[in-house]
């Protein structure tokens, strides 16, 4: 089974820095991509960054020079490095990934392509 799991939030003063991690585990073939998302109270979840096999990334626009995404193709595991955090980067951070794997469809095992999220991990940024 295909779990992801981040880890690393916290609490941190205004212009403090925290990293997080996120780690994909079970029967991989292959990761297409993985990226952090957040979701603020009262506020929809938007895209942080995400990275491709290529290595493109893309960033949203309130967190360019200040964040920076990592990956460790050997241990699955992608890093967000956060510095400057600033109060309105308070959120739920949650890591997903496009993972392909094994599926059984009855028949055969199948390569399949899905979404996973990891369960979330809280940043909270004092004034």
């Amino acid at each position: 089974q295909v779990r992801v799991v981040e880890s690393g939030g916290g609490l941190v003063q205004a212009g403090g820095s925290l990293t997080l991690s996120c780690a994909a585990s079970g029967s991989i073939l292959r990761i297409n991509a993985m990226g952090w998302y957040r979701q603020a109270p009262g506020k929809q979840r938007e895209l942080v960054v995400d990275i491709t096999n290529s290595g493109r990334t893309n960033y949203v626009d309130s967190v360019k020079g200040r964040f920076t995404i990592s990956r460790d193709n050997a241990k699955n595991t992608v890093y967000l490095q956060m510095n400057g955090l600033k109060p309105e980067d308070t959120a739920v951070y949650y890591c997903n990934a496009e993972i392909v794997s094994s599926w059984y469809d009855g028949q055969y095992f199948v390569p399949t392509t899905r979404d996973y999220w990891g369960q979330g991990t809280q940043v909270t940024v004092s004034s």
